[in-house]
């Protein structure tokens, strides 16, 4: 083969990959059902970045959780997930149930004041100075009684010591659950004899402590790597592990009603597991109920995604131009013809996946702004000025309190504004 005729070939070869590279055009237009959202928040929206909440799929999800449950298992809302008193309202009445798990001790005030009747579980150990400022701020006027309804975590001897402290100088009593480690490693007691020693100092105070029951979390199982560990395998450990602390209940403590106990475990990851075959009581969930896009796993492939955030477009540009390098605009349009539009919407910057239309990107380039994101598109996505960018939130704990009220839809109409917890 002579120069010219390798050359030629070799370009011909860069050529033919560099098209095979190029990409291709992702775009399309709304969804029937997005369309939908879309028209009723240009007639009755805010004009602003709003949370939507689908109660249609919300039902469904909340159906499909408590559906073949097992009848010991008792159902408790995760309060972090769906932080808003009226999606928490409306998720108890629909699921019957009147127990909470709490993270962040301004959701434990509002909730003491907000719903007085609630079995309230705190889902992590708090520092006792936010017990101690909990018990500074609560009035018993609305009728919730923590002697009776709340359940503080505790995962170390020293911290029973600094509640136990509290509660004799506050002069009040506390219920104390333990946090147990069944393979996460996030903390808690990793052996059951390491709960004697603890369960004799509550036991021997009686008009300050109280034992509530253990919790062990283990969304693990389901995230470890397949060539690991399965997740079958992984949900037995756990499950053997937290057997192993019931049986010291049972063997050294006898006395204690182990019906009365409130054991705690799963978590939206694993649900499907525990309703399958449990040790526990008392299952916790709320992820699972709207669904954001870092539960898009197999255990929770039957639930459907009901959390949305809408914004609308504040410009539109027929073209993507990026500061000082505006010659190479004509060469980005055609290299991706994703970019070939771009949108300037209101915020941006979220946690969050784009949904709908469909194909729409970040610019790379231009880079991100939490006031005006740059979002491009192609030729093939329709959207005006003032329509709506749907996205998918990518968790609910941390993305739910930056929107303010939340939108509550049914039948594609918005019906009901929810304001978030305070915090």
């Amino acid at each position: 083969m002579n120069r010219r005729k390798f050359i030629f070939g070799a370009a011909g070869v860069g050529l033919a990959s560099a098209f095979i590279l190029k990409p291709g055009d992702g775009g399309a237009s709304y969804s029937p059902y997005f369309k939908g959202l879309n028209n009723e928040l240009v007639a009755n929206g805010p004009y602003k970045p709003s949370l939507l909440i689908d109660l249609d799929k919300l039902d469904r999800n909340i159906d499909h959780l408590l559906h073949d449950m097992r009848k010991q298992l008792a159902y408790r809302v995760v309060t972090k997930s769906l932080p808003s008193p009226g999606l928490l309202d409306y998720t108890m009445k629909k699921s019957g149930t009147n127990k909470l798990m709490i993270f962040h001790q301004p959701f434990l005030s509002h909730i003491a004041e907000r719903f007085p009747g609630t079995d309230t579980l705190m889902g992590k150990p708090m520092p006792v100075k936010s017990a101690a400022i909990f018990y500074e701020k609560f009035s018993n006027t609305s009728g919730f009684n923590p002697a009776r309804q709340l359940q503080w975590l505790i995962d170390s001897r020293q911290r029973l010591t600094q509640y136990q402290d509290l509660a004799q100088q506050l002069h009040v009593k506390m219920r104390i659950n333990l946090e147990i480690d069944v393979g996460l490693h996030r903390g808690g007691f990793q052996e059951p004899a390491a709960l004697n020693t603890l369960l004799d100092q509550i036991l021997a105070d009686p008009e300050h402590l109280e034992f509530a029951g253990i919790m062990g979390y283990d969304p693990h199982v389901v995230k470890l790597p397949k060539m690991i560990k399965s997740a079958e395998t992984a949900y037995a450990e756990s499950q053997s592990t937290y057997q192993g602390f019931l049986d010291l209940l049972k063997n050294n403590y006898p006395h204690i009603r182990m019906q009365s106990l409130c054991l705690n475990g799963a978590g939206s990851p694993t649900v499907a597991l525990h309703k399958a075959k449990t040790v526990i009581n008392d299952m916790s969930a709320g992820s699972c109920l709207v669904k954001p896009t870092d539960f898009d796993i197999p255990t929770l492939q039957d639930f459907s995604p009901a959390a949305y955030i809408a914004t609308p477009v504040l410009k539109k540009y027929e073209f993507t131009s990026i500061p000082s390098i505006e010659s190479f605009k004509g060469f980005f349009n055609w290299w991706d013809p994703n970019t070939r539009q771009s949108f300037f919407i209101y915020g941006g910057k979220w946690m969050a996946t784009y949904e709908s239309p469909q194909g729409l990107q970040d610019s790379g380039l231009y880079g991100s702004s939490t006031n005006q994101q740059m979002v491009n598109g192609s030729k093939s996505i329709d959207l005006k000025v003032d329509d709506h960018i749907f996205l998918r939130p990518d968790q609910s704990e941390f993305v739910f309190l930056q929107f303010g009220d939340i939108l509550a839809v049914r039948g594609g109409k918005i019906i009901d504004q929810w304001p978030i917890l305070n915090q």
